[in-house]
């Protein structure tokens, strides 16, 4: 994650993160944030990976993942499940607001 992969977070999160309450109960307007949020993030990744690979073909890319994904680190594995896993999306945002708020751990 880069200064500008965190700056575009943020500034996604400074967009919607009143619509998030910590409540089991999950709003209906948290779909289609999630949804706009992942194809920011796909958006992202595709472009720096089309800056650094010349040809990069995304769907090439995701098929090839998921035939090999027991060959890619754990951690890199991880971190690119989460963009995609909406109950770490909601956490990120009731962290983000209880930060805002002035909640947050310290």
């Amino acid at each position: 994650m880069d200064d500008e992969s965190q700056l575009l977070q943020r500034n996604f999160m400074d967009k919607y993160y009143q619509e998030f309450e910590d409540t089991e109960e999950n709003k209906l307007i948290y779909t289609p944030i999630f949804n706009e949020y992942i194809s920011l993030v796909e958006k992202y990744i595709e472009e720096q990976l089309l800056e650094r690979i010349p040809g990069f073909n995304m769907a090439a890319f995701t098929t090839t993942f998921q035939h090999h994904k027991d060959e890619v680190a754990g951690d890199i594995f991880d971190m690119l499940l989460t963009f995609t896993d909406f109950l770490a999306f909601k956490e990120m945002f009731l962290d983000y607001r209880a930060e805002k708020e002035g909640r947050g751990l310290d």
